[in-house]
């Protein structure tokens, strides 16, 4: 087999904190020229904003399978690290860095699992592709979404996709993602009239309403879940006033809630939802919304059977089809066609020393292959 261990080491070494690149896509585009991948080149955003990103593919017809990844990664830290988080240490068959489960170990084992099956390739007539990213860490505009957006204009929508995030929670191939919640943030200032604390018929003060607004929001049950989704979760993040005094009866007050909804809601709704909530306690208030991303879900198809053939092969692991956890990149995919996430034990990402065990790695390296394989040759 190719060995994806020299690749990672490589990559790492690339210390490519968003939203600097440091030559890691350089690395991968040389890998996949020499398989005969086209290659193009998608950098968007200005200054500081700019972000490299590609595309790859390597044939014209169907099935077409891509494999998303990202190659920015998170600061190191201040926290001391045994070893240079940017070196690629190995040691007692373990890399450490920066990335080496988020997610270069992904994109290493994947390449370097279709490096071995193009090899055995006489007439392949489907096609294989790569959306590598440098901006899945950073605020997600420059990245992702722009390069799927160039991909329906140019007609290069995969048929499915897979995406290597770190998703296995114990063991490799234990969890795969179908699904991810969607999720909300949404900041709450409500106006008051100042005034001192001893005439409060003098003033109005904005904290009780703001608490009554919060009660309201979290006290009803949004739902109670579905077979793949847990329940909604309305969580307050923040109360903020700034008063540093106990005798001021402030003339603002200001909240942030987190809500991570199942795909019994839209963004949109709960965004009226919220609105329609403050407005019956506190008729001068600023609602700000954002919405990072829609819940969705994949429908078990004959791509994620085949990866769990795959998984089940290659270490004899039954993975569970989960919908938990945080957001990726994933979410925007889904909007254009199917797509599930599968990838190494992330027990160490974003954490100081960082690692992935080298038979880990290889053995990601072989899933994929396997399903490449199944998908292809079935």
């Amino acid at each position: 087999m190719s060995d994806p261990v020299s690749l990672l080491q490589e990559l790492i070494r690339c210390p490519s904190v968003t939203p600097q690149d440091a030559g890691a896509q350089d690395v991968l585009k040389a890998r996949l020229k020499k398989l005969g991948f086209e290659i193009f080149d998608l950098p968007y955003g200005e200054g500081q904003d700019r972000i490299l990103n590609f595309f790859a593919r390597y044939g014209t017809g169907h099935p077409h399978f891509c494999f998303a990844g990202h190659t920015d990664v998170v600061p190191a830290g201040k926290s001391n690290w045994d070893n240079d988080p940017f070196s690629a240490e190995i040691i007692d068959d373990i890399i450490y860095g920066r990335g080496a489960c988020d997610m270069k170990g992904g994109i290493a084992a994947f390449i370097s699992a279709v490096e071995d099956f193009l090899s055995k390739q006489n007439n392949f007539s489907g096609s294989l592709s790569f959306l590598i990213t440098g901006d899945e860490e950073g605020p997600g505009i420059n990245g992702t979404v722009k390069v799927l957006e160039w991909m329906q204009t140019h007609h290069h929508i995969p048929d499915f996709c897979l995406v290597g995030e770190p998703t296995s929670a114990q063991i490799l191939g234990d969890v795969i993602k179908i699904g991810r919640r969607g999720s909300l943030n949404a900041v709450i200032e409500v106006e008051g009239t100042q005034g001192h604390v001893a005439y409060p018929h003098l003033a109005d003060n904005p904290i009780h309403k703001l608490m009554m607004i919060l009660t309201s929001l979290t006290q009803p049950v949004l739902d109670n879940g579905n077979e793949w989704f847990q329940p909604s979760s309305v969580q307050v993040t923040s109360i903020d006033v700034g008063n540093v005094v106990t005798n001021l009866i402030p003339a603002t007050a200001t909240a942030r809630i987190n809500i991570r909804f199942n795909n019994l809601h839209t963004g949109t709704a709960l965004k009226g939802w919220i609105a329609t909530q403050c407005h019956r306690v506190a008729e001068h208030c600023k609602i700000d919304v954002a919405i990072s991303g829609e819940a969705f879900f994949t429908d078990p198809g004959k791509e994620v059977s085949a990866l769990c053939e795959a998984i089940h092969k290659v270490n004899q692991v039954k993975p569970r089809l989960d919908t938990g956890g945080g957001t990726s990149d994933a979410r925007f995919i889904s909007q254009y066609c199917a797509v599930a996430e599968f990838g190494l034990v992330g027990q160490t990402m974003h954490k100081v020393n960082e690692a992935v065990s080298i038979q880990d790695l290889k053995q990601l390296s072989m899933i994929y292959l396997s399903v490449i394989d199944i998908l292809f040759n079935k």
